[in-house]
């Protein structure tokens, strides 16, 4: 484990091991489960400002694309020209390309950290205790695709912590589309709606390969994502100018 982040994982280690210990009298063998979302839920309740002023960027970025556009059609072959005019256009509307990226790049030591934490086996200097405990018989530190783990019951568990995670990326990115810009022409694939509705998806497939606790903890932050962009559009922070909600 890179130096960098061995000390801020050991010591999430002890705060989900301390909250594990508080809640085994109540909930018993699903006190460590449980700790694990509710770590993942402090971690991304002290970060919502950055998550919320991210969805800020992302709209101006939505409300700004087509004029970025026309600008993009009329100095296409003028890049200085083009560079001038967007900047100038970016300073009137208070905002930059990288609006919405800052407040997300921002995020990544935090989350790293309570990602390494459920992926790692060894931790504080000695053997994962968090992965040792188990959410329905199912080891937190088992993988899905190595021996049993994915035949019986315990593959049942996997397939469930999947599903959920599915349907979770499937509510997100039908959430997302209201937040990205119009169709891009043919001549510019992609873009924010290619990622809002596609990359989610990516992270069932990557839950496949981890430990039973980094599944848990991919569930509880999708769950705040689409929760925080549920809020945002609710509050009317959604659309572009002229945009009617589908």
């Amino acid at each position: 484990m890179s130096s960098f982040l061995g000390v801020p994982v050991d010591a999430a280690y002890h705060l989900v091991c301390a909250l594990a210990g508080a809640l085994a009298p109540v909930l018993g063998g699903l006190a460590t489960a449980a700790g694990i979302v509710i770590f993942t839920m402090a971690v991304r309740l002290v970060i919502a400002p950055l998550s919320f002023r991210a969805l800020r960027g992302q709209v101006a970025q939505a409300r700004l694309a087509p004029r970025i556009l026309e600008l993009r059609q009329r100095y296409g072959k003028q890049p200085e020209r083009f560079k001038r005019e967007l900047t100038a256009l970016q300073a009137q509307e208070g905002t930059s390309l990288l609006a919405g990226i800052w407040p997300i790049l921002a995020q990544w030591p935090l989350l790293s950290v309570v990602y390494l934490l459920f992926r790692s086996a060894q931790v504080a200097g000695g053997p994962n205790r968090l992965l040792a405990h188990s959410l329905l018989g199912v080891p937190l530190g088992a993988h899905w695709l190595s021996g049993a783990a994915a035949l019986g019951a315990q593959g049942g568990v996997f397939l469930g912590v999947l599903a959920l995670l599915a349907a979770l990326c499937w509510l997100s990115a039908r959430v997302a589309r209201r937040m990205a810009p119009a169709p891009a022409p043919a001549s510019q694939p992609g873009g924010p709606r290619l990622i809002s509705t596609v990359l989610p998806y990516a992270t069932v497939v990557f839950a496949a390969f981890l430990p039973l606790a980094a599944g848990l903890y991919l569930v509880t932050t999708v769950a705040w994502s689409t929760a925080e962009r549920w809020i945002f559009t609710r509050r009317g922070g959604s659309l572009p100018a002229g945009r009617a909600a589908p």
